[in-house]
């Protein structure tokens, strides 16, 4: 991906990208989708839309050198620490902490569902910095796996993304020193935030895309296959069953299209995308049921791609803010 310049679509041409907008990254999240495996359009989409994002918009020239540039070009395989075993969804919550030490910090905490964690060679850590400081106390790291104290305890399985990697990660007394700060300290939880939104958008992408590619599949597969003298698809209520379908995943591409857009012209759209990820997810999620339901056995057993499929797209109700933390978001736009 990287000798291709597909890591890199959307970055500056000073650091091996390729110039590009959001248009071009939107489009490797559907391509990439369309191979059939969710998980490993995620593992590249944490490399190029979720944890290197944050080291562009925020990073020194020397950071952007030391980890952009190499993961623009595939030699270094990055991923973002965020979720702990008691925050999830709830980021205030990391305990986590970087502690002051002379011109440095010591690290102390635990990761988890990290995708590429196994693999990375570093991390783009959030921490709490300052207990005390509430929202303002947190502060974000950019921390080699090499580094003394730094340890992968343990792969997760999982029920979908078998080809991605997702790991717990310990960091015990990591010293980190005063480069490896990524942005202001104490502004963390702020720019996690603003990373998030673009991690929610292109996620959304490949999900859809991985959803029209199950529906077309399905679409076929009930041309040919007949019952009762005739092709399942002629029944009305399987014509009508795909014609929902079809508008379902339309309305949610349009609406991720248009967030998109809003993105890549500077705007802040967090109720658009909080709004195009609930409904995409659940509109996916709804879509490949039914399709597995059309393909009856076939779709329940191994092989046929949809059981996969099914297994793959339940992550989006869940990874990178849970369907409830999309209503809660959206609902306090509404000033609720």
């Amino acid at each position: 991906m990287g000798d291709l310049g597909l890591l890199g679509v959307r970055y500056p041409q000073q650091y091996g990208g390729q110039g590009g907008d959001w248009g071009h990254a939107i489009v490797i999240a559907e391509e990439m989708a369309r191979s059939g495996s969710g998980g490993v359009g995620m593992a590249v989409a944490v490399q190029s839309e979720m944890a290197t994002p944050p080291i562009l918009k925020f990073g020194t020239e020397d950071q952007k050198q030391r980890y952009l540039v190499p993961a623009i070009r595939g030699e270094k395989i990055a991923c973002l620490g965020i979720s702990e075993p008691n925050a999830g969804s709830d980021v205030a919550n990391i305990e986590t902490t970087a502690r002051r030490a002379g011109d440095g910090w010591i690290i102390n905490g635990r990761k988890t569902f990290i995708t590429n964690g196994a693999r990375a060679d570093f991390c783009v850590l959030v921490t709490r910095s300052d207990r005390e400081a509430g929202h303002d106390g947190f502060s974000l790291f950019l921390v080699d796996a090499d580094t003394p104290g730094f340890a992968v305890s343990r792969e997760l399985e999982k029920l979908g993304m078998h080809s991605s990697d997702t790991a717990e990660l310990i960091f015990d007394d990591v010293r980190v020193e005063r480069d490896q700060l990524l942005g202001d300290e104490g502004r963390g939880f702020v720019e996690i935030m603003w990373e998030l939104q673009g991690e929610r958008l292109i996620g959304v992408a490949g999900t859809i895309a991985g959803a029209w590619l199950v529906f077309e599949r399905t679409l076929e597969y009930a041309k040919e296959r007949h019952a009762f003298g005739r092709p399942i698809g002629s029944f009305q209520v399987n014509r009508h069953r795909f014609a929902t379908m079809a508008t379902e995943l339309e309305a949610a591409r349009r609406l991720t299209y248009d967030a998109a857009l809003a993105w890549e012209k500077g705007e802040y759209p967090v109720r658009q995308i909080s709004m195009a990820k609930l409904y995409a997810g659940l509109a996916a999620n709804r879509v490949i049921n039914e399709c597995m339901q059309l393909f009856g056995g076939h779709g329940y057993a191994s092989g046929s791609g949809v059981e996969r499929a099914w297994r793959d797209v339940r992550l989006i109700r869940i990874g990178g803010g849970t369907d409830e933390i999309m209503r809660d978001v959206i609902s306090r736009t509404m000033g609720l």
